[in-house]
């Protein structure tokens, strides 16, 4: 069994009660680690030592900011392999995804330094020649972050970067399913030498940690990738202290493939974005809307990109495409899409069971599942699988498809696929989500803001604009006087 300890106002240390959580490799069902289970005065020792740390961080410039943020991602580039093999192990996904993640940690950590030397404020003129007014950009103060166990150091990299960028200090809760990973991106920005107390890392439950986090007053800004449930939660505990809140919460996305498009191009994103990282992401593409007129060939082309892709324990097999789920809770909610959608008429065109053969006997291994002739009836229509399967549906008019596209609780992303320009400009402008992607399957990259739309959360990450969550306004009113 390994021990990892968490980090708390400079110094790593142990559970006070020494009650630990376990952690499990999903390709073998193997407990190999553990990590402390925080206290609550060890939270509040987090959270004060934050707020401490906070005057010298935000006192110091842009610049010396950018210094530490660029040896940190020095330290994280060199370990790539090391973080990368760990997180293989704690969430499953293939080990040349689990680099890919890191190196995209190391990419936000070089942006925010440099974009945070652009937090530019204005001078606003007067009626009096001799007023002016200052408009300048601060720090928001004590982050919480939160995030989740599906990318758990891309995403805690997204929130870090931007924070520590931006001049605020910050206590993070690793997910509780995978925290290796995340501790050890932790220990790259400690040994960059960032001042103690500036970034804190507690490992717990979310009963226990999340919430203390979130309630707590010394907390200004709350920072969470993760459910709707606990999105909902979350804005239910801030309701005694005024606190700016970002949520990024669920997609359970919708593709529009018209009879107008290239349908090779359209098979192979639709393979992709269904089904990389086991479906295990917040923008992949849970449902599919196809005209009438190429259902066949599109099925048949995207069944045959599925059934290629290879399944594997990702560190015995670095390069496959998909590993295991996550957690034996993700695998029973695919089985269960899978059930209820044949039960209720849909067909199954590949998949919907664990792959055969030796290797698979242990683990939470599911075949990367296509269901057809699907409706509004359905789960795998109607809620975020969050798994390696989705249902196909066909439809007659462009209308009727964003109609179809638009029948969810959630925004976060939308796909499409066509060459006609008047569609292009009709789905770009009428599908409801943060981020709209035509003729690709990348609906976020690092320099445009990423958020969602209606249930899908509040707030932007990535971009300039997620460099603002961070920061508040202050409007300074000068009078000179006169010569």
């Amino acid at each position: 069994m390994e021990d990892y300890l968490m980090l708390i106002d400079g110094q790593w240390v142990d559970s006070d009660s020494r009650e630990y959580i376990e952690v499990t490799n999903p390709a073998t069902e193997e407990v190999f680690a553990k990590v402390p289970a925080a206290t609550k005065s060890q939270v509040e020792q987090a959270l004060k030592a934050a707020r401490q740390a906070f005057p010298e961080w935000s006192g110091f410039s842009p610049e010396q900011r950018a210094g530490y943020l660029w040896k940190a991602s020095h330290i994280l580039e060199s370990r790539k392999e090391k973080i990368g093999n760990l997180m293989t192990r704690e969430q499953g996904k293939p080990l040349k995804e689990a680099v890919g993640e890191i190196e995209k940690a190391v990419e936000m950590l070089q942006y925010y330094a440099e974009e945070g030397k652009r937090a530019y404020g204005k001078i606003i003129a007067n009626t009096d020649p001799f007023d002016q007014s200052l408009v300048v950009k601060e720090p928001m103060g004590v982050v919480a972050a939160l995030s989740p166990w599906n990318y758990p150091v891309e995403l805690t990299g997204w929130k870090a970067a931007a924070a520590l960028a931006a001049g605020c200090t910050i206590v993070a809760k690793p997910p509780s399913l995978t925290p290796l990973s995340p501790l050890a991106y932790w220990e790259c920005l400690f040994d960059a030498g960032i001042p103690r107390g500036v970034i804190n890392a507690i490992t717990g439950s979310g009963k226990t940690v999340g919430r203390q986090l979130v309630g707590s007053p010394l907390s200004q800004k709350i920072a969470f990738t993760g459910s709707l449930e606990v999105g909902k939660d979350i804005q239910a505990q801030c309701k005694d202290f005024i606190k700016k809140v970002s949520l990024e919460l669920g997609g359970q996305c919708p593709l529009i493939v018209s009879n107008n498009c290239d349908l090779s191009s359209a098979a192979k994103g639709a393979a992709r974005r269904s089904f990389r990282n086991m479906g295990q992401i917040c923008i992949a593409i849970n449902r599919i809307y196809v005209h009438e007129t190429v259902s066949d060939d599109f099925l048949e082309a995207f069944s045959r990109e599925t059934q290629g892709l290879t399944i594997g324990n990702g560190l015995e097999n670095p390069l496959c495409d998909v590993g295991p789920m996550a957690s034996l809770a993700g695998l029973e909610k695919s089985k269960q899409h899978v059930a209820d959608a044949v039960a209720k008429g849909a067909r199954l065109v590949t998949g919907g069971k664990k792959p055969p053969g030796a290797g698979f006997e242990k683990g939470y291994f599911f075949e990367p599942t296509i269901l057809a002739e699907c409706n509004h009836e359905m789960l795998v229509m109607t809620e975020e699988t969050f798994g390696p399967v989705v249902g196909v549906m066909t439809f007659k008019t462009l209308d009727e498809a964003i109609d179809l596209a638009n029948d969810t609780l959630y925004g976060l992303a939308a796909y499409g696929f066509t060459n006609d320009l008047h569609e292009m400009k009709k789905m770009s402008r009428e599908l409801e989500a943060g981020s709209v992607a035509i003729n690709n399957v990348d609906a976020g990259i690092m320099n445009a803001p990423y958020g969602g739309w209606k249930q899908s959360g509040v707030g932007h990450e990535h971009g300039h604009e997620g460099l603002e969550e961070y920061l508040r306004l202050k409007h300074v009113r000068v009078r000179y006087r006169e010569p």
